[in-house]
C-alpha cells in the first residue's frame, strides 16, 4: 500500500489514454468517450485503481481485482470529490455496478435508479430526487391526471410547438421538461425562456427545467453523442426508470407524447425503448408526426443550419414570432457567431 503512487492521467495523450482503457477492459469497463478528468493509483507504474469524471458524474470507477481489500475505492473516490468540490461541483452522481453499491454508501452515495442488474445510478444527496420532486410538484399547481413532453428546443421551432399544441389538446395538463444540460448551441435558460414565451397562450401547460433528471448528462450522457453506441440502451433504460419511478408518479402523468425522429439515430433509439419501458408500467406513448414545410421536416437542425449559413430570414418561416425576435437581438449574437464558427448536432 505504501508503494502505491497517484497519478492524474493526461487523456490527451494517446499512450496513457490506451493504458487507462486496457485496465478498464480488464475489469469488464469500457472507456467512457467524454472523460474531462482521470485519477489513478499505480504500483510499479501498472494501473491499480481510478476513476475519471465528467461534468458532476464520475465515472470508471474500477480497482484491480488483487488490490480490493486495501479500501482503495475510497481514496480514488476521495479525491475526485475533492478535485470536483474545487472546481464548484457539489452535487454529484455515480455510475456503478450494483455489487458496488454498498461500497459508494459507505462513501455517502445514495441510490437513485438500478437497471438489469447492470448499472446503477447514485446521487451524494441523500434528499436530491425529492428536493427536484418537490419544486416540480408546487410549480405544477393541482394535482390532476397529465401527460409529458421532454424537449430541448435548441432552438424552439414551430415543430416544438406544433407538437405541444397537440399533446396539450388531449389531456387535462401537460408538463413540458426542458432538457438543461448545456451541451446545445442556445444556453438552457435561454431554451427554456424561449419554450415558455412560445407556449403562453396555452393555459394547461406547465414548463419545467429538466435539471439532472431529465435527460441530463447524469441520467442518460448519450444522448449528446451524435451515433447510437452500445451504451445508449442502458442509459435509456436508467432515464426511462427515472421518469416512471419519480417523476411521473409524483405528477400523475400518465402518457407521454414524442416527435417523430427522422434525423437523429440516437434519439430514435430512446423514442423505440420509451415505447418498449413506459406502457406496461401504465404511461402510454403517443409518436406524433413531424410538422413540415415543403415536404421537409422542420427541426431545430434545420435552423441552426439556415443560421450557420447566415440565411436568418429564411429563419422566419420555421419558428415562432418570439423566437425570431430573439434571433433579431443583440442577445443572440454571440449565440450566432458561435453557431456560424462550429458544429453541433444537438
Amino acid at each position: 500500500m505504501n508503494d502505491l503512487k497517484e497519478q492524474i492521467l493526461i487523456l490527451s495523450s494517446q499512450s496513457e489514454r490506451s493504458r487507462l482503457e486496457s485496465f478498464l477492459k480488464a475489469q469488464d469497463l469500457s472507456l467512457d468517450k467524454n472523460l474531462e478528468y482521470s485519477f489513478a493509483l499505480t504500483d510499479e507504474d501498472r494501473i491499480v485503481a481510478t476513476g475519471s469524471f465528467e461534468g458532476n458524474i464520475l465515472k470508471c470507477i474500477a480497482v484491480d481485482e488483487e488490490y480490493k481489500s486495501l479500501g482503495l475505492s475510497a481514496i480514488v473516490i476521495t479525491h475526485l470529490v475533492n478535485e470536483l468540490h474545487r472546481r464548484g461541483r457539489t452535487h454529484l452522481f455515480i455510475y456503478t455496478k450494483p455489487a458496488n453499491k454498498n461500497i459508494f454508501s459507505e462513501l455517502g452515495f445514495y441510490p437513485v435508479a438500478e437497471v438489469d442488474s447492470k448499472v446503477i445510478l447514485m446521487e451524494n444527496r441523500r434528499d436530491g430526487i425529492q428536493t427536484y420532486l418537490s419544486e416540480i410538484t408546487l410549480e405544477s399547481g393541482t394535482s390532476v391526471p397529465s401527460a409529458a413532453v421532454i424537449v430541448n428546443c435548441n432552438p424552439f421551432t414551430l415543430g416544438h410547438r406544433y407538437l405541444i399544441e397537440y399533446a396539450a389538446s388531449r389531456c387535462e395538463k401537460l408538463h413540458i421538461f426542458v432538457v438543461w444540460e448545456d451541451k446545445s448551441s442556445f444556453p438552457a435558460e435561454i431554451r427554456y425562456r424561449l419554450v415558455k414565451e412560445g407556449v403562453s397562450h396555452l393555459s394547461n401547460v406547465v414548463v419545467h427545467k429538466g435539471k439532472d433528471y431529465i435527460i441530463s448528462n447524469a441520467t442518460f450522457p448519450s444522448y449528446f453523442l451524435k451515433e447510437y453506441d452500445d451504451l445508449v440502451e442502458i442509459q435509456a433504460k436508467i432515464d426511462l426508470t427515472i421518469f416512471s419511478e419519480y417523476i411521473a408518479q409524483a405528477l400523475k402523468i400518465e402518457k407521454r407524447f414524442v416527435g417523430e425522429e427522422p434525423y437523429c439515430e440516437v434519439t430514435s433509439a430512446y423514442n423505440q425503448i420509451m415505447k418498449e419501458m413506459l406502457p406496461p408500467v401504465g404511461i402510454g406513448v403517443e409518436e406524433v408526426p413531424r410538422l413540415s414545410l415543403d415536404g421537409i421536416a422542420i427541426s431545430a437542425s434545420r435552423v441552426r443550419e439556415l443560421i450557420r449559413n447566415g440565411d436568418i430570414p429564411a429563419v422566419k418561416d420555421l419558428v415562432p414570432e418570439t423566437t425570431y425576435k430573439f434571433l433579431l437581438s443583440s442577445e443572440a449574437e454571440p449565440i450566432i457567431r458561435n453557431i456560424q464558427s462550429s458544429f453541433k448536432r444537438h
